[in-house]
Formats: structure tokens, C-alpha cells, sequence
């Protein structure tokens, strides 16, 4: 019923509303609240889980122009639809089993080159571990904020078992970021 409802919504948001007015941001908010483990990081970034169509033509309503996934194997069809939507794409496939430093140092150099454009940076994986992980880190590494503050916003989303904690001590020594 809560789908059906969503579908209803976003329905009613992009072929009623949207042509005619922009819907308000509590309506657009409202759209996403199904979206797993959907974040807002700063005014720049947002992280969630894996959106579907109509919560991605959401993301862009409210701002999202650049896309980077961190899912591995076959996304052409989400590359195609981030086209047709005319969103700038970026996939850097992270293995669940095995981060690298490579994996987040390609992460890294995507949002430099995104840094001082227009609009909003959405990364996303399934869940949002590995998306949680990689905004923290960016964070914590390339803007400076606070690590209990962004920690915070890691924790909400989940708390990383052995592997990727690893992973985490290790960029963090590579960037000297205690």
C-alpha cells in the first residue's frame, strides 16, 4: 500500500505539478522518504540506497545533477537512464569483500573535479554502507569537518564490520586523519 501510495505521489508530483509549478520541497521530500537510507551530508551531498526511477527524477527536482555509484557489475541501464535525465554519471565499482584506497582515491578525484559546479553530488550503492562510508571519509578527508560529527552520520546509517572499518583506519592514515 505505502508503494502504491509513493508511485501515486510522484505520479501526481511530476506529471500534474511539475509542468505547470514546481512542487514544494516538503512534497518532494515526502517522495523520498522511501528511499533506504536516503542522507543529506551538507548542502553539496546527499548519500542514500538504491534509488528507482521516479525517486531519481526526485533527486534531480531537488538539486541533484552529478551521480556517482559505487555499485560493481552491468549498470548500463542506470548509466542510460542518468543520461536521459541529463545527470553527469560516474560508476566506481567497490568490491563489498575487498574497499580499496584505489576506490576511494577515484572517488575523491570525481567530486574535485565536481567541486565549485552547480547542484547537488547524490553517491549511492545499495544500502548506503558503502555510500556512508565514502561521504565520511570525503569529509573527514577532503573537507576538514569534524570526525565525531560525520562519524555521527556513519553510525545512522550503519556500523562497519571488520572489513571496511579497516578500509576506514586505512584511508584515514593515508590522509593523516586521526
Amino acid at each position: 500500500m505505502k508503494a502504491l501510495n509513493l508511485t501515486l505521489l510522484v505520479f501526481f508530483i511530476f506529471f500534474c505539478r511539475v509542468p505547470t509549478a514546481f512542487a514544494d520541497d516538503a512534497d518532494l521530500q515526502t517522495a523520498l522518504s522511501e528511499l533506504k537510507n536516503y542522507q543529506v551530508n551538507n548542502e553539496k551531498m546527499v548519500s542514500s540506497g538504491l534509488p528507482n526511477e521516479a525517486q531519481f527524477e526526485v533527486l534531480k527536482a531537488l538539486g541533484v545533477t552529478k551521480v556517482i555509484d559505487l555499485i560493481p557489475g552491468d549498470r548500463t541501464e542506470e548509466q542510460a537512464f542518468m543520461a536521459k535525465l541529463e545527470l553527469i554519471y560516474h560508476n566506481i565499482p567497490v568490491i563489498w569483500e575487498n574497499p580499496r584506497l584505489a576506490d576511494f582515491e577515484q572517488y575523491v578525484a570525481v567530486m574535485q573535479e565536481q567541486k565549485g559546479s552547480e547542484g547537488i553530488t547524490l553517491t549511492h550503492c545499495k544500502l548506503n554502507w558503502r555510500g556512508a562510508v565514502f561521504t565520511y571519509l570525503y569529509r573527514v578527508t577532503q573537507l576538514g569537518e569534524p570526525d565525531e560529527t560525520a562519524k555521527r552520520d556513519l553510525l545512522a546509517i550503519w556500523k562497519p564490520d571488520e572489513t571496511w572499518q579497516r578500509f576506514i583506519d586505512d584511508v584515514k592514515q593515508q590522509y593523516s586523519v586521526n
